[in-house]
């Protein structure tokens, strides 16, 4: 009996793994996270993927785009893009199926900007990428950050005529998604080029950024200087992120301590109010999504397939964990 006993004590266990296992990695990510094998490996029978690479002048700095391109004759005027920010990481959540069912609702192009690594995420690079102002770091070392306005003359002068070259794509239907340190990104973009694209997806921004900056003149200037300029945007928040849960942090661990006092330099619910100021600003169309106990971690998955939905039709699966 005893033997018995602990041989189904055990089978449970496994089964509890199995469900507890998952759910704790959906919450927290290793952020050493290699891509491993993709979609763009593996291949699709509605979809083909090439891939180049782009560097800064000096050299010292790389650019991996990796480009899905509907199978068939693009239309007259060119398929519609989808640009992704952090594009390994971002490529990693594309299956078969989800391609197939994107070219029989909307074939888009899909452009995925990353780094040339195999890691997930590249935090020093998107750092220095993605944030309009240099800030101080978690353990007060030198101020980093800083290099948005150099990353957007990349995807203009390098990595945009390259796609060009390489599929026809309307022109007048790109849409940019970014999450985090991204979602922010995409905002300076909007702020600041609001013609590079019609659809902004900033998902989960970085608000906080040096002690919210971007709350500030950035903002003030762009709604005085739109002028009626179109464009959509897709504004999505974790309700985790907007409660602030640190049931899954190390509270005894100093960086993390001074992370959340970072993110404290903007209030909880300023991705909310920010859209509802942004609403007000003529010719733009502004929505907000909260997604009801999701952190910031699973919003990467989340925000990228809700924006896929709204913006092609195929079925919402920001519900669904990664097959």
């Amino acid at each position: 009996m005893r033997t018995r006993f602990h041989s189904l004590l055990a089978v449970a266990s496994l089964l509890l793994l199995g469900v507890v296992a998952p759910m704790a990695a959906a919450q927290q990510r290793n952020p050493a996270q290699l891509m491993g094998q993709t979609v763009a490996d593996t291949g699709s029978a509605h979809y083909r993927f090439e891939r180049f690479v782009v560097r800064s002048d000096d050299g010292q700095r790389t650019w991996r785009v990796n480009l899905g391109i509907p199978a068939g004759t693009a239309p007259a005027a060119g398929f519609p893009a989808l640009w992704m920010l952090d594009g390994n990481g971002a490529l990693m959540e594309f299956d078969a199926p989800l391609l197939e069912e994107l070219a029989q609702k909307q074939p888009t192009v899909l452009v995925f900007v990353g780094y040339d690594n195999q890691q997930r995420i590249d935090s020093p690079a998107r750092t220095r990428d993605y944030t309009p102002t240099a800030d101080q770091p978690e353990d007060g070392g030198a101020a980093v950050g800083g290099g948005a306005n150099a990353f957007l003359e990349v995807i203009e002068r390098r990595i945009r005529p390259q796609l060009v070259q390489r599929v026809a794509t309307d022109a007048s239907k790109q849409a940019l998604w970014g999450h985090s340190l991204g979602g922010l990104f995409v905002l300076h973009t909007l702020y600041t080029r609001s013609g590079a694209f019609q659809t902004y997806v900033p998902a989960s921004p970085s608000l906080w950024w040096q002690q919210g900056a971007m709350l500030g003149a950035p903002e003030r200037q762009f709604i005085g200087n739109n002028a009626g300029h179109p464009a959509r945007v897709l504004m999505m928040l974790g309700g985790g992120e907007r409660d602030r849960d640190t049931s899954n942090r190390d509270m005894s661990n100093p960086r993390v301590l001074a992370h959340l006092k970072r993110v404290s330099g903007a209030p909880s619910d300023a991705a909310e109010q920010l859209s509802a100021r942004l609403h007000q600003v003529p010719g733009l169309d502004v929505e907000y999504h909260q997604f009801d106990g999701l952190g910031h971690g699973p919003m990467f998955r989340a925000s990228l397939m809700r924006a896929l939905h709204e913006i092609t039709g195929v079925r919402d699966r920001s519900a669904e964990p990664r097959s």
